[in-house]
């Protein structure tokens, strides 16, 4: 009965994920065509690097669905331990794109910022400055909607995806600021909100990175959480004292070990205690 119920909130924590990870795809292509359709017609480089930052954020959706499905796949013969592994490949390879991305936008900057010495750049349009301001409503609400689908649902894979909302958001608060300068009579702040740009990307690619790495080392959780274990632990009737305890973080769940010492005249339940955490923690005990 237990495990029907965590494989029914599983199923619809996966729903939800694909729900909002869907609705994400869609705001984004559609967002990007815009961005990119009003940096070409408006002559804003820094509004095209824009639309280059919100495609990324298709891919970056992409990467949490596949992250979700696998993660959710049974282990087989093959693999035992499961498949939430390959998560952490998949990341990885992100963070190499978008630094990647990040890297030919912040070049194409630096270029047409020197280009400035000959006076040779081109004052944005009205309509560049309006596209940021479309761009920074619409990614701070998919930031919100994001973050409250992964509180609720408790993943990190998808609260990584909100705060990729939030980043592209304030590079087109960045866009915005280089497009009115430039339309105010300075043509290199348009140029320079685009290596701006590019230092929110590479920052982004270096989160994802060190996330996936921490995930593949078996990092363990903070103090914080490792005492809200301990203290549930010690709250079961039976359980003397802790002697070992031992955590590793991945994804929305958390893996313990714990080894405890059991008053003889209790009898303790191992389920009861495995139920304390259920489905976000899962543990081992031994006494």
């Amino acid at each position: 009965m237990e495990q029907t119920k965590i494989k029914k909130a599983n199923r619809n924590d996966k729903d939800i994920a694909m729900r909002v990870s869907t609705v994400s795809i869609m705001v984004n292509l559609l967002l990007s065509f815009f961005k990119l359709m009003a940096g070409i017609f408006g002559a804003s480089g820094a509004m095209i690097s824009d639309a280059i930052h919100s495609a990324s954020d298709v891919f970056s959706t992409f990467i949490v669905m596949i992250g979700v499905t696998i993660s959710n796949k049974k282990s087989d013969k093959e693999h035992p331990y499961g498949h939430e592994r390959l998560e952490c490949v998949a990341s990885i390879i992100l963070a190499v794109v978008l630094l990647a991305t990040g890297i030919g936008i912040g070049m194409n900057g630096i270029q047409k910022i020197i280009s400035d010495i000959d006076n040779v750049i081109e004052v944005p349009k009205s309509m560049a400055l309006i596209a940021a301001i479309v761009s920074i409503l619409v990614k701070e609400w998919m930031y919100w909607y994001t973050r409250a689908a992964a509180k609720k649902i408790n993943s990190g894979a998808l609260m990584a995806d909100a705060w990729h909302h939030r980043s592209d958001a304030l590079s087109s608060v960045g866009s915005f600021i280089g497009i009115f300068g430039a339309r105010l009579g300075f043509p290199v702040m348009d140029p320079a909100a685009g290596v701006l740009i590019c230092i929110f990307i590479i920052k982004a690619s270096y989160d994802i990175f060190k996330d996936a790495v921490d995930k593949m080392v078996d990092k363990a959780c903070d103090d914080s959480t490792i005492e809200q274990i301990q203290r549930a632990v010690l709250d079961q009737k039976g359980v003397v004292r802790i002697d070992d305890i031992t955590t590793r973080a991945f994804g929305n769940r958390i893996y313990v070990d714990v080894e405890i010492a059991a008053d003889g005249k209790h009898y303790v339940r191992r389920m009861q205690l495995r139920k304390l955490c259920m489905p976000v923690l899962k543990m081992n005990f031994q006494m």
